[in-house]
């Protein structure tokens, strides 16, 4: 039987004996690498993490767009403007686990939920689930916009968090399609865009504005994402049939990886660049004020979307005070979680020294 290094032989004296150049059989990463699936997941990224292929550099000298582990072309053009070549400033030790999550669990807005199953609803309800929709209507089109713009800066020797971000624009796409379908679907329709004082616009711009990945993630992640994934989870109070109710489950499957993703990079912020930690707090400092007043969260004080909520949780607008109350108890979890969250990532003194902002600190105690 020949074998395949006959075969390379037999190769390399043609080439010779015609004047071929087979040098770049030679320019080669680590070879001799066999990655081993496991039998109930696959081959998953995270098997492919062996020897200098699992081991991202530091810093990134790549603008190359070159493959981590494969080997350099000394005359290969500089193609990418790449902004994120520190490690720290974007990595995690869990994103492949996240990135695998996500292609398991896609879904389909229109197949996956059940549109039959809404039926009319008395006005004042539908015109307050479809002021709801409106509003995750924009917020997920800024959610999947700007990780967009991040994952064409950051160096391929970083492509786990990377691909990552790839699956967050594709989960926020859909949540912005089946929350726009919701609008549409019932005989109601979108109705005003957030108020640029009171809602989406102001912290929407400070998202697009940040400078690194850090700032966007803390906004983004942490501050905005936090609070929408309490509402999702607790979407069963404020659904009034099963398909609203999949749509609550679904979408909240999807925040819950985006929102492990920014608490996990802060975590190995904290950890490897403590100088860092001043910079996060003004961050969270910024986060936190959007947490109780307007903003990206939709149960804040103050805003159409936390009326809305109020005339779902109650029932309808008759019994709007009972809906407030229930809205007041979701604030509480919001704060909550997010205090778990930011003791997780690393930043837990900011409530022990009394840097937490004091009306978030307010729902934490009550």
């Amino acid at each position: 039987m020949t074998s395949l290094k006959d075969n390379f032989n037999g190769i390399q004296e043609y080439a010779d004996d015609q004047g071929l150049d087979l040098g770049w059989i030679d320019r080669q990463g680590e070879w001799g690498v066999k990655a081993s699936a496991d039998g109930a997941k696959g081959l998953t990224l995270n098997d492919t993490q062996i020897g200098s292929y699992g081991d991202p550099p530091e810093e990134s000298d790549n603008m190359t767009g070159k493959p981590r582990g494969a080997a350099a072309r000394p005359n290969a053009y500089r193609i990418g403007g790449y902004q994120v070549r520190t490690k720290s400033d974007i990595w995690l030790t869990n994103a492949s686990m996240l990135y695998e999550e996500a292609l398991q669990r896609q879904w389909s807005s229109a197949t996956d939920i059940p549109w039959q199953a809404i039926k009319p609803l008395p006005d004042d309800i539908e015109r307050a689930q479809c002021q709801l929709a409106t509003f995750l209507t924009e917020v997920e089109f800024v959610a999947a916009d700007i990780p967009g713009r991040w994952v064409a800066s950051t160096t391929p020797d970083y492509f786990e968090p990377r691909m990552f971000l790839i699956t967050q624009i594709m989960d926020e796409s859909r949540h912005l399609d089946v929350f726009r379908k919701r609008a549409l679907a019932n005989g109601g329709g979108l109705l005003q865009r957030p108020d640029i004082n009171v809602t989406t616009s102001g912290v929407v711009g400070s998202i697009d504005l940040s400078r690194d990945f850090t700032e966007m993630s803390s906004r983004l992640h942490i501050s905005g994402e936090g609070a929408v994934l309490t509402i999702f989870r607790m979407g069963e109070l404020m659904a009034y049939n099963d398909a609203e109710k999949r749509i609550y489950r679904l979408a909240a499957q999807d925040e819950s990886r985006h929102v492990a993703f920014g608490v996990m990079h802060m975590r190995y912020l904290a950890e490897t660049e403590p100088d860092r930690k001043e910079e996060i707090h003004e961050y969270l400092d910024e986060g936190e004020r959007s947490l109780v007043s307007g903003s990206q969260n939709p149960a804040a004080r103050d805003s159409a979307q936390s009326e809305s909520l109020s005339i779902l949780l109650g029932g309808g607008q008759k019994n709007f005070d009972e809906g407030y109350r229930k809205l007041l108890a979701i604030r509480k979890r919001q704060a909550k979680e997010y205090v778990q969250r930011i003791r997780s990532a690393g930043f837990g003194e900011r409530f022990e020294n009394g840097r937490a902002n004091p009306e978030l600190m307010e729902y934490v105690r009550s």
